[in-house]
């Protein structure tokens, strides 16, 4: 069994290791401009790609599967070449999840307490007391109530506050308001004063977060994208600040990243800017994810996280 690697350079040697040491069976081999065993150039029975390699697929063609190191696909679905008949598999958490419910919580804890307005009142030397607001009067909703999107519903209900999530199916989770499909999404987001997007970026929802949209939710709301850059219309939100709709917004994903220096983000004291870190995938947990996976596929069993390529997740 031949595992192909191909990650960027400064982790490769390091991911193929642990995948050697998983499956010691294998046969694990680096590309895209590292050192690849010569003596035996078949083609992978198996493909892990992390990141965005264009000509990946002009040779590799006869795997019976491509996993995507990170639970995002885009830009493996992106491939010029992706052969049509080859399942792609994303990874489920493998850590993901509770970093980024912290993240999520703390995003809406700074919110809930103001403590972005008294940060710009400390810049303007004022001294000005607010009113505090009962956590179960502050509405959050979480677009995209998946495997990630459900933990941190579950999480923020928890906390007290009053949540819904949405998806494009049916869900259920305790304590959650979930909501589903075209005709409910106006209802979800009506009177949110916390949005936080999550969802995966499909082209349906790509610039879903954007003036008709953001406009629905409840005077001077927060935004929290944690999904993919694509789904923001960052104009829309920076015309919406402006004119006091929305008061603020926590970014970690963006069109380019990184974030070019002369972007208006930067100078925005409204918007809180981290550098894609809020879901960082945990190598050893992706790994022993991926491995158990591909045990499985050589004995003839299903898995769990195979993409569907109409919807792009």
């Amino acid at each position: 069994m031949r595992i192909h690697i191909s990650t960027p350079i400064d982790e490769a040697a390091h991911i193929a290791a642990m995948f050697q040491e998983a499956l010691p069976e294998a046969h694990v081999a680096l590309v895209d401009g590292t050192a690849r065993d010569s003596s035996n150039p078949v083609d992978a029975d198996y493909v892990v790609t992390g990141y965005r390699n264009a000509t990946l697929f002009d040779r590799e063609r006869r795997m019976k599967a491509i996993f995507a190191f990170s639970a995002g696909v885009g830009h493996v679905l992106s491939l010029p070449n992706l052969p049509r008949d080859v399942p792609v598999i994303r990874l489920e958490d493998a850590g993901m999840a509770s970093q980024m419910v912290r993240y999520v919580l703390a995003a809406t804890l700074r919110f809930a307490q103001r403590l972005d307005v008294y940060a710009r009142q400390q810049r303007d030397r004022r001294w000005q007391q607010m009113p505090p607001r009962a956590l179960r009067d502050i509405h959050v909703g979480v677009l995209g109530i998946g495997v990630i999107g459900s933990e941190i519903a579950r999480s923020l209900a928890s906390f007290g506050f009053a949540v819904r999530g949405f998806a494009r199916q049916r869900r259920a989770i305790a304590g959650v308001r979930c909501l589903a499909g075209e005709g409910e999404f106006h209802g979800f987001l009506d009177g949110l004063d916390v949005l936080v997007a999550v969802v995966a970026l499909t082209p349906e929802n790509t610039g879903i977060l954007n003036r008709a949209t953001l406009s629905r939710l409840a005077d001077a709301a927060h935004v929290i994208n944690i999904g993919r850059g694509a789904h923001l219309v960052e104009a829309d939100l920076l015309a919406l600040i402006d004119e006091g709709k929305l008061s603020g917004a926590t970014l970690d994903v963006f069109h380019d990243e990184p974030l070019p220096e002369d972007h208006p983000f930067w100078g925005r004291p409204e918007i809180l800017i981290t550098p894609h870190i809020a879901g960082t995938t945990l190598p050893q947990e992706a790994v022993e994810q991926i491995a158990a996976k591909i045990k499985r596929l050589e004995r003839g069993l299903p898995v769990t996280g195979v993409v569907d390529r109409e919807r792009g997740y």
